[in-house]
């Protein structure tokens, strides 16, 4: 990809950040050294080379050195904790970890467990047991030969949380990830001449795939490398650089319009053609603001996975004719299943499970092959979405993947955070539930039952979730009930629906049995 634009369009600009930015002869040749130096640390076709990061430029050449070597990408993403993190990279057996040096702290705890052959520190000054990125580098000596690189080798191992509580890697190879950039270019008409503001993490898939699609296409790819979402920030890069697409979720669209008049009144955002609404639902009036403030946008929502790729779109013209839905079928794909716990396909209308066929889905779980047949039936994938499809073929998801919540664009499961609360003393039992929010979607709520005569704040449990789960996932309520008001199945499993039927509504006092 990259190698071709760098011979075809040399002083191009391919990538940029804040900081600088990339022509793509500039961007192959340090990608060429970063490859050769990983392969000069001992690292071998295939090793899992792990990548910590908030969102700049080096994740571009990093993915595309990674690829030429042979090497896999991890990435991981930056608000996990510690723990989380060492889990991960024990699983994947991660050969090498490249690190931001903010971020440093976050595993320097955790370093002596892990069997890693290489620290590579990126920015800052070099801290001890860690080799520089940049001289890494610009010392490394390119081979005459590149290890031979197939395109059903695997590109990346892609690590999602699992309904288990601990996460799953997905394996996609770099065929898939081609496959998938073309599927995106071909269904929204991306081109060359396209520039792309990518804010959401380049840890997420849904990133990784469209700097896929821009790099294959040899359009400019624009990073926004701030540590939080700021989005006067936004608005000034969408409005000042040309873009002509951006991918966002509906908390980061909520935060824009809530900008000043005064505020929005100096960004003309008439160059943004297209722009993307993803991981949360968005209700009409937001889809109409959106429209309003991008006047020469078109609005696009999709629905799909780290494992399965891009599954339905609602496209422009469908957006308030079939609100509420994820749309129908994407460029690439085979017609969608519903299926019951039987695998057989159901009548329009009635919600059970939804697979998906592509030619871009995952090639299975790393090392957890019941997991991945209990994915598939046959070419269908499935991640356990419950839906429906109407009579017209349009989708509308009716559970996402069991209990998960949505908060901020991050995909938390309950049962993960139910099972830290539960190793609290003082706690008898947990479930956690997500309730709407304006800004974020949905927050994480927690419902606990604590032990006879036990004596606990929902502070202290805060506390106690804080040394163990990343922000996101961690309780913004939590609410104090008892064994007898917890809601349960005839064979006493907790009845999230019901719960999350009575705290969704605080002014409610009925019961929850």
């Amino acid at each position: 990809m990259v190698r071709s634009h760098a011979r075809l369009r040399p002083n191009d600009t391919g990538a940029m950040d804040s900081r600088r930015s990339l022509s793509f002869d500039h961007w192959d040749r340090r990608a060429d050294g970063l490859a050769a130096a990983l392969l000069a640390q001992g690292l071998n076709h295939g090793d899992r080379v792990a990548v910590l990061a908030h969102n700049c430029i080096e994740w571009l050449e990093i993915y595309v050195g990674l690829a030429r070597a042979g090497l896999v990408a991890l990435p991981l993403n930056f608000r996990l904790t510690g723990h989380e993190i060492a889990y991960i990279l024990q699983d994947a057996k991660a050969a090498a970890l490249l690190c931001t040096r903010v971020l440093q702290d976050r595993v320097q705890e955790v370093m002596p467990a892990l069997a890693l052959r290489a620290h590579v520190q990126i920015g800052g000054d070099t801290q001890d047991g860690w080799l520089d990125y940049e001289k890494l580098i610009h010392q490394a000596v390119v081979p005459a030969r590149w290890p031979e690189v197939k395109p059903s080798d695997t590109c990346a191992l892609m690590y999602t949380s699992g309904t288990t509580g601990k996460p799953k890697g997905a394996i996609r190879s770099h065929e898939a990830s081609s496959l998938i950039a073309y599927a995106t270019a071909m269904e929204m008409g991306f081109t060359r001449r396209d520039k792309a503001l990518l804010v959401m993490p380049l840890c997420h898939a849904n990133s990784l795939y469209f700097a896929n699609t821009f790099m294959h296409l040899g359009a400019c790819i624009c990073i926004d490398d701030s540590a939080s979402f700021d989005p006067a920030r936004v608005m000034e890069l969408l409005c000042n650089n040309g873009i002509t697409f951006t991918s966002l979720v509906p908390t980061h669209y909520i935060m824009m319009l809530g900008l000043s008049a005064e505020a929005s009144a100096q960004f003309a955002t008439g160059s943004v053609a297209r722009l993307l609404i993803s991981s949360a639902p968005a209700n009409e009036s937001l889809k109409r603001d959106i429209q309003k403030l991008f006047p020469n946008g078109q609005l696009y929502e999709l629905y799909g996975s780290t494992e399965a790729g891009w599954v339905t779109i609602l496209r422009p013209e469908e957006q308030l004719t079939k609100l509420g839905s994820v749309g129908r079928e994407w460029a690439g794909s085979g017609p969608i299943r519903i299926l019951d716990e039987n695998r057989r396909e159901v009548a329009d209308g009635e919600v059970c499970e939804l697979y998906s066929c592509t030619s871009y889905a995952f090639e299975g779980y790393w090392n957890a092959p019941e997991k991945t047949e209990q994915a598939y039936a046959g070419a269908w994938c499935s991640v356990g979405d419950m839906a429906r499809r109407d009579a017209d073929g349009f989708i509308w998801l009716m559970d996402r993947k069991s209990n998960m919540i949505i908060s901020g664009g991050e995909n938390v499961y309950p049962s993960e955070v139910e099972a830290v609360l539960a190793a609290h003393p003082a706690v008898q039992e947990a479930a956690v539930i997500g309730v709407p929010h304006d800004k974020w979607g949905e927050t994480v709520q927690a419902v606990v039952v604590l032990k006879p005569d036990a004596d606990c704040q929902a502070d202290e449990l805060k506390q106690w979730c804080k040394h163990t789960l990343a922000g996101y996932k961690l309780p913004k309520e939590i609410r104090f009930v008892s064994a007898a008001d917890m809601p349960r199945t005839a064979t006493g499993k907790i009845v999230h629906r019901r719960l999350r039927e009575h705290f969704s509504e605080p002014q409610k006092q009925s019961s929850l049995a």
